[in-house]
């Protein structure tokens, strides 16, 4: 089964970003799988900012702005 990463609570279309809530850590490098109502890929991930700074990993509870190669949707889950 897979281990629920946290769910997106916004997305900004123009910079394909995602703002995620966090239940787990992450961090860069790791395989995501984002899975929706609509969506579902899977993607490395690249690049993600707290508070507009780089940052290499996330703690659980942190939200942080993730990189997405494709469109995703509010409450779409992440998933390790």
């Amino acid at each position: 089964m897979e281990d629920e990463l946290g769910s997106v609570t916004h997305f900004y279309s123009h910079l394909s970003v995602a703002v995620v809530k966090l239940n787990k850590d992450i961090k860069v490098g790791d395989e995501i799988r984002v899975k929706g109502h609509t969506t579902d890929f899977t993607q490395k991930v690249e690049s993600m900012q707290i508070d507009h700074k780089e940052v290499e990993e996330a703690k659980k509870g942190q939200e942080i702005g993730l990189k997405l190669a494709d469109r995703v949707r509010e409450h779409d889950k992440l998933f390790k």
